[in-house]
């Protein structure tokens, strides 16, 4: 599996973990985010505002392929859904 180098937040129950216990939960945390951060669960969850042209683009295939274009248009702006 590839780990990704991030920094992440960890709230836990206990006061203080041991290494060990800190270990293997950003263990586990990675393993899931390795699953769930793709580009398709990306353009779902975003949506794009282009302000020039005046709409919303929603659909993932044209979110992918805008933001994969070599150089970026100004005032098109990532929006998350949530």
């Amino acid at each position: 599996m590839h780990e990704l180098n991030r920094d992440l937040l960890l709230s836990a129950k206990a006061a203080q973990l041991s290494p060990q216990e800190l270990d293997k939960q950003l263990s586990m945390l990675n393993a899931m985010l390795y699953h769930t951060e793709t580009w398709e669960t990306f353009c779902t969850a975003n949506e794009l505002v282009d302000i020039n042209r005046h709409r919303i683009i929603a659909r993932p295939h044209l979110i992918q392929s805008i933001l994969r274009e070599p150089r970026q248009k100004p005032f098109v702006f990532v929006h998350n859904k949530n």
